[in-house]
């Protein structure tokens, strides 16, 4: 009776810590940031399929990118380990609370490195599987491990990366990079650094402690505040050129145009007052929503300006 109680308990414990440790290197991927670029991934392949896409390949690209997308966050983990235990935010991560070896996190990263790189190169193109090693490797070396520590440009040219998936999905249906995947690309880099200078503000303090060189920490909340309001105002010619080189239509540039208004105002208030928690994160979340309804937007576009035309025609 004894044994089977010992026994029971054994096996509990077992799956408690498989369930930890499982979570754990979840978290390592930083799965809210991999959906994201999923879902640009995917805008970039539809736009370039003109809505009709194979669904195999949607698959193997969306795996293929998510895998490695996990792996540079994995990388990241491992790189800023020692950081992570001076930041409040971060110290309770698995790498800076002990509860992953940092081995492990590194045969981890690469193994989903090596997966990535197969998929994409047997079942994509290898034009899609060096893009995507590319952003690995930028975002690894010359972000975390160059740019975050000695610059101010971090959030800047570290942008670089993120802002790759619809260049890496319109490769992958194209096999080839044009001018209007550009323009995707180049509506993700200019939102970067306002998004996350909207947090490193709020926790300037923390940044400074871990001894990062953000823009806050270094040039302060004046100069940061302004970089903002231009990289926001800079988002609505963008957006507009997307309208003109046929990347969304009338509905696109009517509500793009509304989101990017709503942004501006919201970026202008921040300006205007004091930086707090409540004011940053707010900041931060729009901008999110800001994105994911651009993005969103080029994806359903043609549906409503159909819908648009007949209504149009019918009056």
């Amino acid at each position: 009776m004894l044994s089977t109680i010992t026994k029971g308990v054994t096996n509990n414990s077992a799956i408690i810590t498989f369930r930890r440790h499982f979570l754990d290197f979840y978290e390592l991927t930083k799965p809210r940031i991999t959906i994201l670029v999923l879902v640009t991934t995917f805008v970039g392949m539809w736009v370039a399929g003109s809505g009709s896409l194979d669904i195999k390949l949607v698959f193997y690209t969306l795996l293929g990118t998510g895998l490695a997308s996990a792996a540079s966050a994995t990388f990241n983990n491992f790189i800023d380990r020692k950081i992570d235990q001076r930041m409040a935010r971060t110290r309770y991560r698995a790498l800076p609370a002990g509860r992953l070896s940092a081995q492990s996190a590194f045969i981890f990263a690469v193994l989903l490195t090596s997966v990535s790189f197969v998929i994409l190169t047997s079942f994509v193109n290898p034009l899609t599987a060096g893009l995507v090693m590319f952003t690995i490797f930028f975002y690894v070396c010359i972000y975390t491990l160059w740019l975050k520590r000695y610059s101010t440009l971090c959030t800047e040219i570290g942008g670089v990366a993120g802002a790759l998936p619809p260049i890496i999905g319109w490769a992958a249906v194209t096999n080839e990079v044009t001018m209007s995947s550009a323009l995707l690309f180049v509506v993700i880099f200019l939102w970067q650094p306002p998004h996350f200078w909207a947090l490193a503000l709020a926790r300037a303090d923390e940044y400074k402690k871990a001894h990062i060189p953000m823009l806050p920490v270094v040039k302060g909340v004046r100069v940061t505040k302004f970089r903002m309001l231009l990289y926001t105002i800079s988002l609505m010619p963008v957006t507009a050129a997307m309208y003109m080189v046929g990347l969304g239509g009338i509905v696109f540039l009517v509500v793009s145009t509304l989101l990017g208004i709503a942004y501006l105002v919201l970026t202008i208030d921040f300006m205007l007052k004091p930086v707090t928690t409540v004011y940053a994160y707010r900041l931060f979340y729009f901008s999110i929503i800001y994105l994911l309804g651009i993005f969103s937007l080029i994806v359903i576009d043609g549906f409503f300006d159909e819908m648009f035309v007949s209504w149009f025609v019918g009056v």
